[in-house]
């Protein structure tokens, strides 16, 4: 039986945001914790209920990239899994991957965009496909195409070579079959799953399970920069607690501690500055980091509730 989208009756307060003594906003979703061996260590609201996990597939379709035979690695891996913000940095290392295909930025089927990152926003005269967040996974899309004498005008076509690795290698590594399609924000072919097999496809990625794994987790550590941007929130906890990270556009995210605990949330309301907290804090709770390493990445990353440009309030867990 095919599992049902998340809904409010499947979902748990999970955070709320205080200003002056009151409750201003809620947070209520769903998550999940998993042991390294993958059994269960807790749930809020209904993990098995269907999720897009937006950007949080994206270490799975880099794995099939490597898969493919692309030899991809260091700065140029990272990109191929990440949300980056959009900084000449990233742009760059993006153009190094289309140019290692001999292709350049037209080529790319993702949308222009604005960069992410307020800096490099304000300095741009114009929206470009290098800026758009998923340029790099489109640009590693393209290279594995050029590898393997695919065609490249229809890459993210549902049918195309290349998306079916994709998906095998997700029901590989979620451990279930794909039973729901649909179109991402960069226009990539997109799967429905659940919170718990987002999971444990992100704990078997983070444990290096295989070379590509191994690869991809090693670059992504060595790299933080890469995967999100600098001061962000994803770059940040690698940086700070060693983990692998990724969120996704509407309120997911998922985290992967050293020991291979691993936590997927979502946000039913979309969005996504509670999901760290959340994340971190139940990492904590099952004893997979330090809480006072957490709290130094909150203090941060998490967003300020002010008041005429003073504290006044607090983001915080509701569980």
């Amino acid at each position: 039986m095919t599992a049902a989208p998340l809904s409010l009756e499947d979902c748990t307060e999970l955070a709320v945001l205080e200003r002056s003594g009151m409750v201003e906003s809620r947070h209520v979703g769903a998550a999940i914790v998993l042991a390294p061996d993958g059994s269960q260590q807790r749930m809020l609201g209904n993990a098995d209920a269907l999720v897009y996990p937006r950007s949080s597939l994206k270490p799975l379709q880099a794995v099939a990239v490597l898969r493919s035979g692309v030899d991809l690695d260091g700065e140029q891996l990272v990109l191929a899994t990440a949300s980056h913000a959009g900084t000449d940095a990233h742009q760059r290392v993006a153009a190094e991957i289309l140019a290692r295909a001999g292709l350049g930025e037209s080529d790319l089927a993702c949308p222009e965009d604005w960069p992410f990152d307020a800096a490099s926003d304000r300095a741009a005269t114009a929206p470009r496909r290098l800026a758009m967040n998923c340029s790099g996974k489109h640009a590693a899309f393209l290279l594995s195409c050029v590898h393997n004498g695919w065609s490249i005008d229809d890459y993210l076509d549902p049918l195309h070579p290349l998306q079916r690795l994709i998906v095998s290698t997700t029901e590989e590594f979620t451990g279930a079959l794909v039973s729901h399609f649909g179109t991402d924000g960069c226009g990539a072919p997109l799967f429905g799953i659940s919170l718990r097999q987002l999971a444990t496809a992100i704990s078997r990625v983070a444990q290096g399970t295989e070379a590509a794994t191994e690869r991809l987790v090693a670059a992504v550590r060595h790299h933080p920069w890469a995967i999100d941007g600098p001061g962000r929130a994803n770059t940040v906890v690698i940086e700070e607690l060693g983990m692998f990270a990724k969120f996704g556009a509407e309120g997911v995210n998922v985290m992967a501690a050293p020991d291979g605990t691993t936590v997927a949330v979502k946000m039913l309301d979309g969005s996504g500055r509670a999901t760290t907290p959340v994340a971190l804090e139940l990492l904590v709770s099952a004893g997979a980091i330090d809480a006072s390493a957490a709290r130094r990445v909150l203090e941060r990353t998490t967003e300020r509730v002010l008041g005429g440009g003073e504290p006044v309030g607090q983001l915080r867990v509701a569980f």
